[in-house]
């Protein structure tokens, strides 16, 4: 499916200017908005469209009708509880200054988590394999003005437009301290409505033997997988699966406690 990029609905020289960068950004189609509505571009030009807002981008995959864009989701609750208790760091062992590698970036709410528990002495990059999904997560990560005590965490996520294999086969043994996978589950959670338009366009792409042993080679600290409490990954790849009563999903972790 082919996308193109447009104005808001009444553009100002100001998205102009961000939907020509965009698409030339993205070597993609910019269009005319021509006050047409999305549902118009769809049929008109058989492509999903980007949306360029003056406070952010949105993507409107052909055949919905509402957009996907950054928000902190999750993230903005869980950083109001104490961060030790939180089930990601506390499963993995994250600690301020570590670096932690997100392979399954997504709406970038657990690598948000993560930046704050690591602080400025620390490093956060999350792997996003679709370009479009990968923009539009850095310019929300770089331009996100709501809720200021989370804007330095957001800042500092670098975000790498790759798939998360060939990403990790790139490092170096023991580069990062843990590697965190949340790929797609295969059985939709009704409460993630914030994934919700782009389930036809995310990479859906399972967990894999290759993929477990990369991480492992590249973590010192942990390997942590989220999956669904149905999922059979965790016994499978060798993750000890930690229970968590009455959610949808579980955490697995391999302890690796290489020395640095």
């Amino acid at each position: 499916m082919k996308t193109i990029v447009t104005t808001a609905y009444r553009p100002t020289d100001a998205t102009k200017r961000r939907a020509q960068e965009t698409a030339q950004f993205l070597g993609l189609q910019a269009v005319e908005r021509n006050k047409r509505p999305v549902y118009k571009l769809h049929e008109e030009l058989a492509a999903d469209v980007i949306v360029c807002k003056k406070e952010r981008l949105e993507l409107y995959p052909v055949g919905q009708s509402e957009p996907f864009f950054f928000h902190p989701n999750s993230a903005a609750f869980r950083s109001k509880r104490p961060l030790g208790n939180d089930p990601l760091v506390e499963v993995s062992g994250l600690e301020a200054g570590d670096a932690y590698l997100d392979c399954t970036l997504g709406m970038a709410s657990d690598a948000l988590i993560a930046s704050l528990v690591v602080g400025d002495t620390g490093r956060v990059i999350g792997c996003e394999s679709d370009p479009v999904i990968a923009h539009i997560i850095r310019e929300g990560l770089k331009n996100y003005q709501d809720m200021p005590k989370l804007h330095d965490s957001m800042r500092r996520i670098q975000v790498a437009s790759q798939n998360a294999v060939d990403y990790l086969k790139g490092l170096d043994d023991n580069s990062f301290d843990v590697v965190y996978m949340d790929p797609m589950f295969t059985e939709q959670i009704a409460e993630a409505s914030n994934f919700a338009p782009l389930r036809n366009n995310a990479d859906h792409g399972q967990l894999t033997e290759e993929w477990v042993e990369e991480a492992k080679r590249v973590a010192r600290k942990s390997v942590v997988l989220k999956a669904h409490f149905r999922s059979t990954d965790f016994e499978a790849f060798g993750f000890n699966r930690r229970v968590r009563p009455n959610t949808k999903f579980h955490f697995g972790v391999i302890q690796m406690n290489k020395s640095q």
